[in-house]
Formats: structure tokens, C-alpha cells, sequence
């Protein structure tokens, strides 16, 4: 469960696109990209696709708006590359093993997508990890692995971690 501060935060950025919870999901990805020291021209950020369905409620692609403006202030670039291949349940309330199987085979790469360096991808919040292992096999099965690593961001790590 994640704090209910937290969680607030989370819905007011998501579902309501209150610039201040925005401001701070993205201080919180920003803060761990600084920490982390990266050789910034080697790095590219890669948003986890939103459903269309998600875009048109929301009236934007809230983790590639984030990520867009992460890039504006870091200089690390971003590569839209994934794209859902098929329809996904809304995760909040799935187990573990649900959610794992609701993401298993639902990014695919978009088509001429080109990858270079080391791609951190850039979600939200993480639960169970399932949309991050899915983005990072999307990513891998085109044999991104061959060429960088695969590592990710979020703004909030849902706990106990479930």
C-alpha cells in the first residue's frame, strides 16, 4: 500500500493533471537520475505507454509528458519507443501474479525504432515490478541487450512491495 499522501499525489498527477503532483513525481525521478551520476549523452528515457483509452481520459499521455519534461531538465533524451500490442486490465487491485499475467506480452517496439546507449525506463510507481519486466522484455526481445542494459526510475515504490 503506498502511503496515502503518496497515493494522493499519484491520482491528483495521474487522473487530474494537477501541475504541482507533477512537479513532484517528477523532483522524485529527477532526484534518483542525479544520484545516480549518468553519463547523460549515453542514456536515453523510455516512457511506459499509456492506452489510448488512458490518453483520451486523461486528455494526455501522462508518463510521456513526464518524462518529456525530465528530459527538458536533465538533458537525457527520450525514445518513445514502446507501444501496447494488446489490451491490458486496469492493474490496482490485481495480485501479483495477475498483474504479471495482465502485462505478460503487451509492449511491443514501435515500428523503425532505433536503440541506442542504455535505456532507464520511466513509470510512475512500481508494485510488483510486472509493467517494468514487461517494458524491459519488449525492449530486449528486439536485442536492445546486445546494444545497452535496461534499468528504470519510478516516482514511488508501492510497500510492502508486492
Amino acid at each position: 500500500m503506498y502511503t496515502p499522501t503518496a497515493s494522493k499525489i499519484i491520482l491528483a498527477a495521474k487522473e487530474n493533471g494537477l501541475q504541482g503532483a507533477d512537479d513532484l513525481l517528477i523532483a522524485a525521478i529527477e532526484h534518483v537520475l542525479d544520484k545516480a551520476s549518468l553519463d547523460r549523452g549515453y542514456f536515453t528515457l523510455v516512457p511506459v505507454p499509456s492506452s489510448k483509452q488512458s490518453q483520451r481520459r486523461r486528455g494526455r499521455s501522462f508518463i510521456l509528458d513526464l518524462t518529456k519534461t525530465i528530459s527538458k531538465r536533465t538533458g537525457i533524451p527520450v525514445n518513445d519507443c514502446l507501444e501496447l500490442s494488446r489490451r491490458v486490465s486496469d492493474q490496482s487491485g490485481l495480485t501479483r501474479v495477475q498483474r504479471s499475467s495482465n502485462m505478460q506480452g503487451a509492449f511491443s517496439l514501435k515500428n523503425g525504432a532505433i536503440l541506442r546507449g542504455d535505456a532507464i525506463v520511466i513509470d510512475d510507481v512500481v508494485t510488483t515490478g510486472a509493467t517494468l519486466r514487461e517494458a524491459a522484455r519488449a525492449l530486449n526481445s528486439q536485442g536492445f541487450h546486445a546494444f545497452g542494459s535496461v534499468c528504470a526510475v519510478t516516482a514511488c515504490v508501492a510497500q510492502p512491495l508486492r
